[in-house]
């Protein structure tokens, strides 16, 4: 429960704008929608007395259907679950109300905004409940608008009846495909289907609408105009959406709880084994570029916050993102110097230079960061143009790492390639630069298992290690698969261990556990 629904008592509960709003301790909200709220504010409610008028359009103007409750019915259903159509009004209310009352200051204090949205909250509940009485419908128990006021905030600033989900610490990540779609994935491995988290598509629609404006300084364009969004949200989820290209809104909420992990910490997970963690530390100390590939959800940007942990702290680092993910930045203790920065995607027309307003792209932070006296530049994720920036960032400078997509080691080079020319370039250009940047790229694999009706389960190692070298013409780069795929699933095992890794012994690579597992690796050779 939130610190604002602290101190509840029952003193003056017969007068409901005495009604300790924000005081007693809600039950779980995440049940579906079944009542709606009446369509405009009283003329003496809150909203009333500020002239802020209702959002909510004219009746037929909905493209979906709902239930209409009795106006006599209690703002739940009986078994408890909040009107969620009153609080989508009463969260279009509260935002009206202080928007108006924050005029210029918009944005400049995020606490003094959060707490006069409580105060605001608290008022606008306080009046819609006298209302009720005077309209001689039943009046709110203290349980039920303690616990609107609760949904009404998050609404308003967090991520509604997502919001549950976001704060639970056993949730990786959030999966909507459709309102009525709704799937968990678990830091445990567990993969689970609950509850629809809206009563329509066009209702998910309309709050992420809401989510995507709601912030000046973070604010995104979602529309039909422009129907994709990627930000990040406070407390450091990425979101993303995509709506009018699909069939239904989809969104998937990435929470990223492993934040403060080592290779070690894999090792225990067992995600790649000690004799593994040993080789990727000492790689990362002796200063070689690393490109951890994999799949969607395989745990890339998990294994590059362990690389960087063993990072020296006296090194200065900077990253380089389109949103914030690895959030080395926060762990001061870990990583005492670090400039983060973040890509702006920009709005409105684009200019005669191509770009468009307030755009920010990751070539540009790059090109800035030359003046920051930086160690290491980490690019986070590699898609397209990017690979620019990842290649400028590993020929700077030492120990450069990134992450892409890819099915397996050959492929990540063959993506990196490809995005190469997508960027402008030629491809044998490209293919050197490639092949003398990169020293190992790093496969990360993810299995799913089916445990049950609509739950699944899923684990993850690194199943292949490629070290990489400039090669012949004809194929630009040669790869020595220093661990191939295990048949038998799970971490890789050892397969060639070429002579420039050995070295790495110095460093702490455990060469004699590698020779000891796997006898016919002492010879060096290359694919």
């Amino acid at each position: 429960m939130n610190e604002f629904l602290e101190g509840a008592t029952s003193d003056g509960a017969d007068d409901p704008t005495n009604l300790p709003i924000f005081g007693v301790q809600p039950s779980d909200t995440t049940d579906p929608p079944v009542a709606a709220p009446p369509t405009q504010p009283a003329a003496h409610s809150l909203a009333g007395r500020l002239g802020v008028p209702s959002t909510r359009p004219p009746d037929g103007a909905r493209a979906d259907t709902r239930h209409v409750a009795d106006p006599t019915a209690e703002a739940q259903a009986p078994s408890g679950s909040l009107d969620w159509q009153l609080v989508a009004e009463l969260r279009t209310q509260a935002s009206d109300l202080l928007m108006a009352s924050l005029g210029d200051e918009r944005g400049q204090d995020v606490e003094a905004e959060r707490e006069r949205g409580r105060a605001i909250i608290h008022e606008l509940l306080a009046t819609t409940a006298a209302d009720r009485i005077h309209d001689g419908e039943p009046a709110w128990s203290l349980d039920v608008q303690a616990r609107l006021a609760e949904a009404v905030y998050h609404a308003l600033f967090g991520l509604g009846r997502l919001q549950p989900y976001v704060d639970d610490d056993s949730v990786e990540n959030i999966i909507i495909t459709g309102a009525d779609t709704v799937f968990l994935e678990k830091t445990d491995g567990d993969l689970v289907r609950v509850e629809p988290v809206a009563e329509s598509d066009a209702e998910l629609l309309e709050f992420l609408q809401f989510v995507a404006a709601r912030q000046e300084s973070t604010a995104r364009s979602f529309s039909a105009a422009s129907p994709t969004m990627h930000m990040r949200l406070d407390g450091g989820p990425r979101l993303a959406a995509a709506a009018w290209i699909t069939a239904f809104p989809v969104v998937v909420i990435r929470r990223h709880r492993l934040v403060r992990v080592t290779l070690d910490d894999l090792v225990a997970r067992d995600m790649l084994t000690p004799v593994q963690a040993s080789l990727l530390s000492a790689a990362v100390k002796a200063g070689l570029s690393i490109v951890v590939a994999g799949p969607q959800g395989a745990g890339k940007t998990t294994m590059v916050r362990g690389l960087c942990a063993e990072i020296p702290q006296h090194e200065k680092l900077g990253t380089f993102e389109t949103e914030y993910e690895l959030h080395l930045h926060e762990l001061k203790d870990v990583h005492p110097i670090v400039v983060p920065f973040e890509a702006r995607p920009g709005s409105g027309e684009v200019g005669p230079d191509g770009k468009r307003a307030g755009e920010y792209t990751l070539d540009e932070a790059l090109y800035d960061s030359f003046r920051m006296a930086l160690s290491r530049q980490i690019v986070g994720e590699v898609r397209g143009s990017e690979v620019w920036a990842m290649l400028k960032a590993m020929e700077s400078g030492a120990g450069s790492i990134s992450t892409t997509h890819a099915a397996d080691g050959e492929a990540a080079i063959r993506k990196l390639v490809t995005c190469g020319m997508e960027a402008g370039q030629a491809k044998d250009v490209v293919t050197a630069k490639l092949a003398e940047a990169i020293d190992l790229v790093v496969q990360v694999h993810l299995d799913t298992t089916e445990v049950g009706p609509n739950q699944w389960h899923r684990t993850r190692w690194v199943s292949e290690i490629l070290h990489v070298t400039p090669g012949e013409e004809a194929k630009g780069y040669a790869t020595t698969r220093v661990y191939v795929p295990n048949p038998h699933g799970g971490p890789a095992v050892p397969g060639t261990l070429p002579d420039e890794l050995r070295r790495l012994e110095r460093h702490g690579f455990d060469l004699a556990g590698y020779i000891a597992s796997a006898p016919g690796a002492t010879q060096a050779g290359a694919a």
